[in-house]
């Protein structure tokens, strides 16, 4: 199995939200699950190995205020590509810096393989901070949006 095809069994995998999926094919085995303490294990006989997902770089430190920071969260790349702020450019960004989002919101578009996938919030907030540069390279668990 090549690497386009991995990353299009991973794709297949957010769009139908499936939490557990396994597939073993001449000598080749992947399983990939859904949740925080899943890790990704891919195999290939004869040849064995284990590769983890890799890990989300770490987020810049704040700098020294006089006042207690606000919490704030990071919303992460749930996958590889370009990162799309609109659906066009001519059209307006999904969310700007102090905006209220919702977990079913669109923040934005991230292109894999050619194809356009839509990455909704998952979560709520308010926007602090856009992390990504539009049209530009990023990253499995590249930190997107900064939210409070």
């Amino acid at each position: 199995m090549e690497l386009k095809d991995i990353k299009e069994l991973i794709a297949l995998f957010r769009k139908n939200d499936l939490s557990e999926f396994a597939l073993e094919q001449e000598g080749f085995k992947i399983s990939l699950k859904r949740g925080a303490d899943a890790l990704p294990v891919y195999s290939h006989q004869p040849l064995s190995f284990q590769q983890a997902a890799p890990q989300a770089l770490p987020a810049p430190a704040a700098p020294a205020t006089a006042a207690p920071a606000e919490p704030s969260h990071d919303i992460q790349s749930p996958m590889v590509g370009t990162f799309y702020s609109a659906a066009s450019p001519e059209a307006p960004a999904f969310v700007s810096v102090g905006q209220q989002i919702t977990p079913e919101s669109v923040i934005c578009i991230i292109e894999a393989m050619k194809v356009m996938n839509e990455i909704k919030a998952e979560t709520s907030g308010v926007v602090v901070e856009v992390l990504a540069e539009n049209g530009k390279p990023v990253q499995y668990g590249q930190p997107l949006f900064r939210l409070r």
